[in-house]
């Protein structure tokens, strides 16, 4: 089964637009502003959706909610490809939002389940590490991919459509998947309790501190992250105008050189600091305490991502956005170990979909606000609201566990 798994990782990430998102809208002349919109307009209805479709999962079936979620790319990916205006992309991008809804928190539970199943509790982190160190892998070959396709045909569109094929390979992949991992007990749920079920379980996300507390820290770090990573596209772009080697080859054609170099070595930097997760939190002795230092880490390297956007050093800013990604890439499996450990196994779904749900509205929140603030920047400093924000979002977080642990300290 951990093969399985790391086959859904691997074929997910096949996602050919992913290193080129923001340059593709900005060939159809959207402004920042307009992709922000975009981007929270997803996170909204993801948000929207997510809790609903956990509860589906948890009550009529895991794999049938995956096999939807991957429909519903597959017909978002063939939108995409087609789009020819802006209302086409809010659509496109409503039914990529149903992917993320079904899928998010839903594969989790299945891992989680057969670990359980297997008397394996103890290696969340550790398996989930693995599984997501595939998906790592899986984006560094797709980039190359994709970057060969946009150097070959100088455009973006096609990248669209090829990411549909992986994702209906995936839907073959869960149909191999056992019966059993459908549902946490040995009965399948009546659906007339999906609506207790999901409002237990949201109950509890917001009623338990030990759940309430993880669960906010991901708005902040997953929203942040989610809403700034793709900024790292135009600025290698600059970057790539800027160097002096390979002036006999178009523009598009230099941009995707080195996006390919880049994102390559950022997946696969990323799929070690996965694989690693679960012996990273060892070593601070609990997943609370390795929280805690990445927060730390994260805040010095928008600090450095500050340096690189009000400078000349676009290289020191390329840089920061890699760091950031190999912490994310850390984060996310202590992150979803911390709200596992709490979370009651027959709701673990939607409690996870919860989780998801509020890196969701984070997003959401700090895209269109991001957008429209790096459109009325100065060129010269356009990105340094990324970085600013960032700082504050983790100096919020580390003053909130210091004063949570001084009060813990008196009682």
């Amino acid at each position: 089964m951990i093969f399985r798994f790391c086959l859904y990782g691997f074929l997910k990430n096949q996602r050919y637009f992913a290193p080129f998102w923001i340059l593709a809208f900005l060939e159809k002349d959207l402004t920042y502003a307009m992709i922000g919109l975009l981007i929270g307009f997803r996170e909204i209805s993801v948000a929207v959706l997510e809790i609903p479709t956990g509860a589906i999962a948890d009550s009529v079936g895991r794999r049938g909610a995956m096999i939807l979620s991957h429909v519903a790319y597959v017909v978002a990916f063939v939108m995409f490809g087609l789009a020819s205006s802006v209302a086409i992309l809010f659509v496109a991008m409503f039914a990529f939002a149903i992917g993320e809804a079904f899928r998010t928190g839903t594969h989790k539970a299945i891992i989680f389940a057969w670990l359980k199943s297997q008397g394996r509790e103890r290696e969340k982190t550790h398996i989930y590490g693995i599984t997501r160190s595939w998906s790592q892998m899986g984006s560094a070959l797709s980039v190359v991919l994709a970057a060969a396709l946009v150097f070959w045909l100088e455009e973006y569109t096609v990248i669209f459509w090829i990411s549909a094929v992986p994702a209906a390979l995936n839907i073959l992949n869960f149909l191999s998947y056992p019966k059993s991992l459908d549902f946490s007990g040995d009965k399948k749920p009546q659906r007339e309790n999906a609506m207790r079920m999901l409002w237990k379980a949201t109950l509890q996300c917001f009623t338990s501190p030990k759940l309430r507390r993880p669960i906010t820290e991901s708005m902040g770090f997953e929203g942040i992250y989610g809403a700034s990573k793709d900024y790292l596209q135009p600025l290698i772009q600059s970057a790539a105008l800027a160097l002096p080697l390979l002036v006999t080859w178009e523009a598009t054609q230099r941009t995707a050189l080195l996006i390919a170099a880049i994102y390559a070595v950022l997946y696969l930097l990323g799929s070690f600091a996965s694989r690693y997760a679960g012996p990273f939190s060892l070593r601070f002795e609990n997943e609370q305490n390795a929280a805690m230092s990445l927060w730390l880490a994260y805040a010095a390297t928008f600090g450095i991502l500050l340096l690189g956007t009000v400078t000349s050093w676009t290289g020191l800013a390329i840089f920061s956005f890699v760091v950031l990604a190999i912490m994310q890439n850390l984060w996310r499996p202590i992150l979803i170990s911390r709200v596992a450990d709490e979370a009651n196994d027959d709701a673990m779904a939607t409690v996870l979909s919860v989780e998801s749900q509020a890196k969701s509205i984070g997003i959401a929140i700090i895209a269109p606000v991001l957008g429209i603030a790096v459109d009325q920047m100065p060129p010269d400093y356009r990105f340094a609201p990324i970085a600013l924000l960032g700082i504050a979002i983790a100096v919020g977080a580390l003053v909130s566990n210091a004063t949570r642990r001084r009060t813990v300290t008196t009682e």
